[in-house]
This record gives C-alpha cells, sequence and structure tokens, in this order.
C-alpha cells in the first residue's frame, strides 16, 4: 500500500511484467482478507412496490447509517434537494461533495441524485436545463454562473448481461439506464464516491462500505477492480488523481489491476483521456499523480514521449530531474494563484520532451508541431493547443533574454512568461530578468464554467423607437 506523502521506488519492468503475468491480488480475494463484504452486482430488476422512502432494490442490503451534520452546506443546493423532496422524489447530496465534506475540505460543486427522471427535474425548476448524449443530466442554473448538476439514479447496464470474456464487451458505451438509489451507489466507480447524504435527516447513507476507506483514507473500487477498469478505463486515471490529490494510499489490488488493464485507455474516449490528463495538473499534486502513472505503466501507453524520458534519471541536472522540478514549481504555482490555464498545463507537462526534439534545430516552429501531431491522433489535442504550445515555446528564447519586443503586445505573452519562468527554476536559473514581466502580467487561469444565458431569440432586427 501506497501511504500519502511516500513515493516507492518505480518497479523494474521485469517486474512490472511478473504482475502482470501472475494477476497479484485478486479482488475478491483482497476484499476477503480485508475482512470486507462483496456485494451482489447482479440484482433482481424487481422494485418494491410500496411507497417508502427511500426505495432499496430486492437483492441489496438496506444501507449503513451514519449520523452526520454538515454545517456549511451551498443553500441553493438545499433549495434544489428539498424541492425534490417535498414533490415526493428521493434526493439526495452524493459523490465527490459528500467526500470532501467528510475530510473537511471545501467541495468545489455540489451534486445531487435523485429517483425523478430529467423531464421531471425540468418541470420543478424553470431555471433549468436537460443536457448530455451519454449521461442525460439536468443543470439548475442559479445567478453568478452557479450550476447544481442534478441526475437521475442509475444502474450499471452490464448488470443485464451474461458474463463474458471479452473485455472491450465489459466497456460501458451507454449509461441511461435508470435505476434505484441502492443501484445508483452500487454502479459508481470508487467506495469514497457513493456515499450519499440526505438532508432531512442528516444521515451518510452507505452500501459499499465507503465511510471505512474515507476513514482508512485509502482509494479502493466497488467490486473487482479489474473489471471496474474495464468498464470505464477513465476510472484508472481518477484512481490516481484521487491519490496524488486527497493523499490517499492506493489498495494493494486496485494497484495491481491498474497495472493490468492500463492498455484498456486506448478503448476510452480520447477527448475524456485528453480532459483527465488536465485535470491531473490542476488538483495541485501534479508531481505526485503524474509519478504514479509512470510507476504504473500508465504513462507509457497515454505519453511515451514523456515515459521513455523519465526513465533516463541521469544527474541532478538531467531531463529527467528538470521536469519533475517543472511538476514541483507548477504544484507551488497552483497554490498560489490556482489552475493555470490548459495551454500552460499541457506546455509543461511536455517541456523536457520538447526541448530534446528541438536540439539543433534552427526552426523550432515548426519541429514542435511535428512533435506534438500524433498526440492529435491518440489524445484528440486540438489543434488550438497545438498552436499555443508551438508560439510559446517559439518566442521562449526571446523573454528568458529579456527582450520580448513585439512578442509582448501578443495574447500569449503571459503564457509564454509563465512557462519561461517554470523553465529557469528548472534549470536553477535566476530568474530576475522575468520579475518585471509577472508584476505586470495577469497569471494565465483556467477557463472557469460559467452559465452564459442564451439571447433572446427574437427574430428580426430591432426596431428603435422614434423620439418626437
Amino acid at each position: 500500500m501506497f501511504c500519502a506523502g511516500y513515493l516507492p521506488p518505480r518497479p523494474s519492468p521485469a517486474r512490472r511484467e511478473t504482475i502482470i503475468d501472475e494477476r497479484l491480488s485478486p479482488g475478491t480475494r483482497r476484499m476477503e482478507a480485508m475482512g470486507r463484504t462483496t456485494l451482489s452486482l447482479n440484482p433482481a430488476s424487481h422494485l418494491y412496490d410500496a411507497d417508502i422512502e427511500p426505495r432499496y432494490t430486492v437483492g441489496f442490503p438496506a444501507p449503513t447509517r451514519h449520523d452526520v451534520t454538515f454545517e456549511h452546506i451551498d443553500m441553493d443546493v438545499q433549495k434544489v434537494v428539498r424541492r425534490l423532496t417535498r414533490h415526493g422524489h428521493e434526493a439526495y447530496l452524493v459523490g465527490g461533495c459528500v467526500r470532501d465534506l467528510l475530510l473537511g475540505r471545501q467541495p468545489k460543486d455540489f451534486d445531487v441524485a435523485t429517483s425523478a427522471r430529467p423531464e421531471e427535474v425540468r418541470d420543478l425548476f424553470r431555471n433549468s436545463r436537460i443536457i448530455g448524449r451519454r449521461f442525460r443530466l439536468v443543470h439548475v442554473l442559479f445567478q453568478g454562473g452557479k450550476i447544481i448538476e442534478v441526475a437521475t439514479f442509475r444502474r450499471n447496464p452490464k448488470d443485464d448481461r451474461d458474463d463474458t470474456d471479452d473485455p472491450s464487451e465489459l466497456l460501458i458505451r451507454n449509461d441511461n439506464v435508470f435505476g434505484s438509489a441502492s443501484e445508483d451507489a452500487m454502479r459508481r466507480d470508487f467506495t469514497m464516491n457513493a456515499l450519499f447524504y440526505d438532508l432531512e435527516a442528516r444521515q451518510i447513507l452507505d452500501w459499499c462500505g465507503g465511510m471505512e476507506d474515507v476513514e482508512r483514507r485509502v482509494v479502493h473500487t466497488i467490486g473487482d477492480p479489474e473489471t471496474r477498469f474495464r468498464e470505464d478505463p477513465i476510472r484508472i486515471l481518477r484512481a490516481l488523481k484521487f491519490a496524488g490529490r486527497l493523499g490517499f494510499a492506493i489498495t494493494p489490488d486496485v494497484y495491481d489491476a491498474i497495472v493490468f488493464c492500463r492498455e484498456a485507455l486506448a478503448l476510452a474516449a480520447r477527448p475524456r483521456v485528453s480532459e483527465e490528463i488536465m485535470r491531473l495538473l490542476r488538483g495541485g499534486q501534479a508531481r505526485r499523480t503524474i509519478y504514479l502513472a509512470w510507476e504504473t505503466g500508465v504513462l507509457d501507453v497515454l505519453l511515451p514521449e514523456l515515459s521513455s524520458l523519465l526513465y533516463d534519471e541521469g544527474t541532478e541536472d538531467g531531463p529527467s530531474a528538470r521536469q519533475w522540478r517543472v511538476l514541483d514549481y507548477l504544484d507551488r504555482r497552483t497554490a498560489e494563484v490556482g489552475p493555470l490555464d490548459d495551454s500552460v498545463l499541457w506546455t509543461l507537462l511536455l517541456l523536457e520532451p520538447i526541448r530534446e526534439a528541438c536540439e539543433g534545430a534552427r526552426d523550432r516552429s515548426t519541429v514542435v508541431a511535428d512533435f506534438l501531431e500524433p498526440l492529435v491522433e491518440r489524445l484528440a489535442l486540438s489543434r488550438r493547443y497545438i498552436d499555443n504550445i508551438r508560439r510559446i515555446v517559439a518566442i521562449m528564447p526571446r523573454i528568458a533574454t529579456g527582450r520580448p519586443g513585439r512578442f509582448a503586445r501578443t495574447d500569449i505573452f503571459d503564457a509564454a512568461v509563465e512557462v519561461a519562468f517554470a523553465d529557469l527554476v528548472a534549470n536553477r536559473e535566476p530568474t530576475d530578468l522575468l520579475l518585471k514581466f509577472r508584476a505586470v502580467a495577469q497569471p494565465p487561469r483556467a477557463t472557469p464554467r460559467v452559465y452564459e444565458p442564451a439571447p433572446n431569440p427574437r427574430r428580426g432586427p430591432a426596431h428603435r423607437r422614434r423620439t418626437p
């Protein structure tokens, strides 16, 4: 088990292949060894007809209830939950917000799960809209750009199918199968994210041991880890993200399943993979999460350009050591100003591989574009990011000399200053020349998700009233 703050030595390739071949620590045996109860993932589909709140699916045990009072719950989310329950629907706070409240952290947003269908939620809230294809959700919109996400209880659609030996058949492609609260909890990825908070009773409902795992500060899947990662390979990246961001350990069976299933990431939707990589960097623990991705071999699949460079540890001033110092700087900068712009994050993540590619080249811009082209196919990296990275790398030498010239008036200048500053820090060189630029530049922050109402659908040109 890997504890918070401890970075174990990377296992050798031979050891990693031994893990894959022997398939150590199957999930069910680990759960039994840890004294955990394995719950069935194939419940009967019949629901009790009695109008009892909350309703549980036949085949699932009743949840363990924990009396907990949270003081800092957003008033708007309380209004959403109470309106749903007042109209006869079940409604709970779910997922990361409950976990963060238990850990004493301020949730970045609050999510609600309910028995109401999306159309029913839409009818109850005029300030809402239905979004999504793969997941049909309702966004309830409030002033200031606040969005409260409301999702209908779902169940795992694979529960209706027989077991299959084909790993690709485990992949969930459509998750719009409605269910009950217990089924919704059991379909989730990790036990710590399957806690439901009953606002009226002030109780946490726990179907799968999530409270115990939060207290132990471990990342553990619901059910067999390999099956869960085959169903949705993005869960591999989420496991690394939670381990890094929350300082949690990864249980041995989950760690082994990550190593064994890492190739399944090739089956995941490329935009989702790209976005999850950015989340690894935005959370303030980029160094730890990228280390875990490299240690488990996940980085070999997603970014072999970076992974191969990190294998060559070399000296304290080598490219591997510099890349780790870049990530250390990124974590410190995130703590100071918040998440940086995605173009800056991509550039910092690939800074040393790009430097190697540009060695001896006269046209750095063209070399960078050629270097990034495979990432367009592998990770659906947008052309906007490609262009921004290319421009940043092209003007970095001018900025490092303190004479940016006309580039100081470009829209990419602030981002380039940020990357050039990180590069000097990683190379242990003085940053005095760039301090004057940082004093006037605005940190290239990540763009927050803000709801902008659609314009008034008025037909034809507006008619101006004549003044007398």
